[in-house]
């Protein structure tokens, strides 16, 4: 019996959906009862019930029945989506700063805790220091592996966004949450692989889908071609903040009995890395609740 997938798995097959991280962000900003998220998303409404069910189902929002004649119910966060918060925020500010055809620009974001517009920046929890890409150092950890890191086709509901051109706010995350090989590929960029063969080998992926997700990741100007090699990009590389934070949810909400399924070690103080945002103007540690749109 193969392994079972592990807590990179599971979080793709929960995340991998545009509708989902819109949902849960409207029901961070305040959405509750169903005609909220009818005003605040351009969703058609077999596709917000169908989402509503499965985030109940997936434990990410609970339904209360506050109402009985005529039955109504609101759908409220738990503690496991409230955790979502880094990721959302990570993956705003990516959008906003990197992604240039929105529809309509994408607000800043404002740190209640000094009044000031901000751009979140990632840093140690063991030692309070900034991270990026270059300092952090990953490894496979006991339940850690390629093949158990990627989630079947059979149990992830799809966004349609990119493909029916539907105006949602996120589509270049989704080219990298959205797919089951390319957030693998990207991974494997991050620590180290750069030819053809590097990814193909390390993800045990078929050529032709190796050669497509490459081909998006170069088109979007994630990847860069050079001698032969894909190099992430300073776009590539500011997807960082977002890949730490989905691992880290990840790994607290769907732990394996064997162990971690990455290990991460910051590399400037020898510590195990976990990602703490912080504001980029008070240096002040972020809290969900202390982030708001600015007008």
């Amino acid at each position: 019996m193969p392994d079972p997938p592990n807590a990179v798995a599971r979080m793709l097959g929960l995340l991998a959906d545009e509708w989902t991280l819109l949902i849960i962000q409207r029901a961070m900003l305040g959405a509750r009862r169903y005609g909220d998220f009818v005003d605040a998303l351009p969703v058609s409404n077999a596709v917000l019930s169908g989402r509503l069910r499965a985030l109940t189902a997936d434990e990410l929002l609970v339904r209360s029945r506050y109402q009985d004649n005529p039955p109504r119910s609101e759908y409220l966060l738990t503690p496991k989506s409230r955790s979502l918060w880094p990721v959302l925020t990570s993956i705003w500010e990516w959008e906003r700063r990197w992604v240039p055809e929105h529809t309509e620009p994408l607000p800043g974001m404002r740190h209640r805790g000094c009044g000031q517009s901000f751009r979140p920046e990632v840093t140690c929890r063991s030692c309070a220091g900034t991270a990026g890409a270059d300092d952090v150092a990953a490894r496979w950890g006991p339940s850690g592996s390629w093949e158990r890191s990627i989630p079947s086709g059979t149990n992830r509901r799809r966004s349609s966004g990119r493909r029916s051109g539907a105006a949602l706010l996120f589509p270049q995350t989704m080219s990298v949450l959205g797919d089951r090989w390319a957030f693998a590929l990207l991974v494997a960029a991050f620590v180290g692989a750069g030819r053809f063969t590097d990814f193909q080998t390390q993800l045990g992926a078929p050529p032709a889908t190796v050669a497509g997700r490459l081909a998006v990741f170069t088109d979007e100007g994630i990847l860069a071609q050079h001698d032969n090699r894909y190099l992430l990009t300073d776009k590539g590389r500011a997807f960082f903040p977002v890949l730490v934070c989905a691992l880290a949810w990840a790994q607290r909400w769907f732990p394996s009995p064997e162990g971690r399924a990455v290990v991460l070690t910051h590399t400037g103080c020898g510590g195990t890395f976990a990602p703490a945002l912080v504001c980029d103007q008070c240096r002040g540690r972020l809290r969900g609740t202390q982030i708001e749109p600015v007008p």
